[in-house]
């Protein structure tokens, strides 16, 4: 089933964007009366008509909507660009494709990129949603300071920190169905003040296990792992 992304659906728009009209009508050869598959992102699964087949504004007709509730928790991750942004777009992607409802970037001290291409990321998110076959789109958040982040709400608060001393886990410490905000941070990882200062708005330290692990791969591990809580 190809599915087509259309956000604003419930405030009655009934066209694809002109990438993805492209899509539909040059790639997929789709003529008026075809059956379209389309989300909102937002929860929303629509199957349509096409009507207008035009590469630029392929129009569509609703036949029959759906509903998809969201999830019993919420897992909202924080984490520290890499310098390599391919890594980060390869982080949006997965992340998206195993589940994750909302992601932050964030500026530490040890950051060595301050700057994101929201749009790109965004781009890869809704790409990763239609291609793993989710109907929510995961909210993607430009970067921020660090001390802006561990001031959020949730039932939950995690910072992910390296120390060998350090005896909880993540998977022993999280709980089922519930917000959880979890901090991954840079490759030279937090400083001592960042921790405190997360310990001091709430934040439990935990560990991921025994090795180290790279900046992209600790954040995806635990997305799996708050995943895996809630089977």
């Amino acid at each position: 089933m190809n599915l087509f992304y259309q956000p604003a659906i419930p405030e009655g728009v009934f066209h694809l964007d002109e990438d993805e009209s492209r899509h539909a009508v040059k790639v997929l050869r789709m003529q008026v009366g075809d059956p379209l598959h389309v989300t909102d992102g937002r929860g929303g699964y629509y199957k349509a008509a096409v009507t207008t087949a035009d590469a630029r504004k392929c129009t569509f007709t609703i036949q029959e909507t759906n509903t998809t509730p969201p999830r019993s928790f919420f897992i909202t991750l924080a984490i520290a660009p890499t310098k390599n942004i391919d890594r980060m777009e390869w982080l949006v992607e997965k992340a998206v494709e195993i589940g994750v409802e909302e992601i932050y970037f964030m500026v530490c001290q040890n950051s060595e990129r301050k700057t994101i291409n929201r749009e790109r990321l965004l781009k890869i998110a809704v790409s990763a949603m239609k291609q793993s076959g989710q109907f929510r789109l995961p909210l993607l958040h430009d970067i921020k300071p660090f001390a802006e982040i561990v001031s959020g709400n949730a039932n939950q608060k995690f910072i992910c920190y390296v120390d060998a001393s350090n005896p909880h886990l993540l998977k022993t410490q999280a709980q089922p169905n519930q917000h959880y905000l979890v901090l991954i941070g840079p490759e030279g990882d937090f400083r001592p003040t960042e921790l405190d200062l997360a310990l001091q708005n709430g934040f439990s330290k935990v560990s991921l296990g025994s090795t180290r692990l790279r900046t992209e791969t600790a954040a995806l591990t635990a997305c799996q792992t708050l995943n895996f809580i809630n089977l």
